[in-house]
């Protein structure tokens, strides 16, 4: 005796169902989020790409970054990331990301290796003198003396990574350097 069409879809439909019923979560398999995630150690950050924001769940063990994935909680992404979020736990395990400081001396054709705290002091001496050389105290319009307090020999831009309360204080400071070209990647 043959099975009819009907029959057939019936009798396929309750079998796919019987079998979905009977599994339970944990049963889920390796991508199951709570299998691939136990045991280490769940950070909250926010992607530094662009300026939206997007919220990301960062898990390490050992402290070496394990997963990177988008933030269900956040308000912003609501767990989703672009390719270039995605892509964040590719930048932070390459091999060859520098994470040491390196410096090539004007006319060396070497790189040497230096620690942070000179490279943090030069920077400020750098930053000294291109304040001192292209500070502009006054400027004269049409016979009138007028006090701008200007350095024209540096711009600051702020990053998508920095909170309301970081940019705050990164325009604060750069006023007070006396920088007028002031960005944020959230405009360009």
């Amino acid at each position: 005796m043959g099975i009819s069409r009907r029959n057939f879809l019936k009798g396929s439909g309750a079998a796919v169902g019987a079998v979905a019923l009977s599994r339970t979560p944990a049963e889920a398999g390796p991508d199951s989020p709570d299998l691939r995630t136990k045991g280490l150690q769940s950070t909250t950050t926010i992607c530094p790409y662009c300026a939206v924001g997007c919220g990301m769940i960062v898990h390490t063990k050992g402290g070496r970054i394990v997963n990177i994935e988008g933030d269900p909680e956040h308000p912003i992404n609501r767990g989703s990331l672009c390719s270039k979020g995605s892509a964040m736990y590719q930048v932070a395990n390459n091999e060859r990301r520098l994470t040491k400081v390196q410096y090539r001396a004007p006319g060396s054709d070497r790189w040497e290796e230096k620690s942070w705290d000179w490279a943090m002091d030069r920077i400020a001496k750098l930053m000294k003198e291109s304040r001192d050389r292209n500070f502009i105290a006054s400027e004269t319009i049409d016979g009138k003396t007028y006090r701008v307090n200007r350095n024209e020999g540096m711009a600051f831009l702020g990053g998508a990574a920095l909170d309301s309360e970081e940019c705050y204080l990164w325009s604060k400071f750069s006023r007070a350097m006396g920088v007028g070209y002031l960005e944020h990647q959230a405009r360009i």
